[in-house]
């Protein structure tokens, strides 16, 4: 048990018997009236995101989630297959489970893989990763990094929107939390 000063984002709590992650939160202190504690958590199973407000210092039943660092392998069929690196074991986990980490996720990457009862609950990775960009119009002369965007798509097949001066084959820093471009990777 905890209370809700002990949230953190990423903790996964016990509501009504579902598992719920928290995305955000923020404790609220008004000129009037007990403090409360604002929000936003994420049914693990479902997906689906709600705002919730608890009082301040009130118990909230916490799931033991177990976090692991996995390597990313290959895509088999629907399901994704992750390799432990401390023990080796391959684990297969479905495409609905891994969700949008899949358009940024490449062979050989090192993820977070979170279980709880020997069920994945859901893949985590890094803020940012690197890919290439397979696919964009080209750039015209003049064309500067506060002129505007075009779309180019990542070798993972996601597409992302790019400053025009982007050229096919450049590896490109994209933040996974919204699928944004953080800026350009010069080797």
């Amino acid at each position: 048990m905890a209370t809700t000063n002990d949230l953190k984002n990423g903790m996964v709590m016990v509501i009504e018997g579902q598992l719920w992650q928290v995305v955000e939160f923020q404790h609220v202190k008004p000129g009037k009236g007990p403090a409360f504690v604002r929000t936003k958590i994420k049914n693990v199973l479902s997906g689906k995101i709600v705002d919730r407000t608890f009082n301040a210092g009130v118990k909230i039943e916490t799931a033991t989630v177990d976090r692991r660092d996995y390597t990313y392998l290959y895509q088999d069929g629907n399901d994704y297959v992750f390799m432990d690196t401390s023990t080796y074991e391959q684990i297969n986990i479905p495409g609905e489970v891994v969700g949008d980490a899949r358009n940024f996720m490449i062979e050989n990457q090192d993820v977070i893989v979170s279980m709880h009862d020997g069920n994945v609950l859901f893949i985590e990775l890094p803020a940012t990763v690197v890919l290439t960009i397979a696919h964009t119009e080209p750039g015209l002369q003049g064309d500067r990094s506060n002129a505007g965007t075009k779309p180019a798509t990542l070798e993972t097949g996601y597409e992302i929107q790019v400053p025009l001066f982007m050229e096919e084959g450049t590896r490109v820093k994209v933040d996974t939390r919204d699928g944004s471009y953080s800026g350009r990777v010069t080797d």
